[in-house]
């Protein structure tokens, strides 16, 4: 299987496992696990591709990638409660779904329009926008609003894979040096933390002060 078709699948795989999990802890039923799973791995995907006008969109072109989704959202929904804290693995999932799918948005961005920057805008769209979807559906706090570094890492991840691409690395290896790059900084994120300076309110200056 092609390295950029075992990215889509892993991406797509991972972030309907992220929407299930969303789904059982708002214990909903198999349809409400359904409809999450399949939301969360297509939605990054199908967003991707409206703007970059490729439609049918993917999983309309082949909709094993829905097959997958469902398959996901089944194994979840048995196998959920034995999790004993399924926030903190949603969260590494989608740490996971974010590493590979800033990679697939970023080479499909850049195979479609030879720009480094749609590529690399792209692949945080991609990353990103499934995962919020997941959160606004299941009423979760979203994964913007969290503290710690989020869209940075698909920033950074899509930014290494495509200038490795264009500065001719191998497919595999600058797939590999994108997904480590975003791995690494989203896992650093959960693991310590890791956050950019919040904005701090001021008071604001008297009238009599800007006359």
């Amino acid at each position: 299987m092609p390295i950029l078709e075992l990215l889509d699948y892993t991406g797509v795989a991972v972030f309907a496992a992220t929407g299930a999990l969303s789904a059982s802890r708002k214990q909903l039923d198999i349809i409400g696990f359904l409809f999450l799973a399949a939301a969360t791995g297509i939605g990054g995907g199908t967003f991707r591709d409206v703007i970059l006008g490729a439609t049918p969109v993917f999983w309309v072109v082949n909709p094993t990638y829905l097959i997958v989704c469902v398959v996901v959202a089944l194994v979840v929904f048995v196998l959920a409660h034995r999790i004993e804290s399924r926030y903190r693995l949603l969260l590494w999932l989608d740490a996971m779904g974010v590493s590979a799918y800033c990679v697939m948005g970023a080479a499909k961005g850049l195979a479609a329009t030879g720009s480094p920057t749609v590529a690399i805008t792209t692949g945080v769209l991609t990353a990103s926008f499934g995962g919020i979807l997941r959160d606004l559906l299941a009423g979760e706090p979203s994964v913007l609003l969290r503290p710690e570094v989020y869209v940075t890492a698909a920033l950074i991840g899509s930014a290494a894979f495509t200038a490795a691409s264009v500065a001719g690395v191998p497919l595999w290896l600058a797939s590999a040096i994108g997904i480590g790059a975003a791995f690494i900084v989203r896992g650093g994120a959960l693991r310590f933390g890791w956050r950019f300076p919040v904005y701090r309110p001021r008071p604001g200056r008297h009238p009599d002060d800007v006359m």
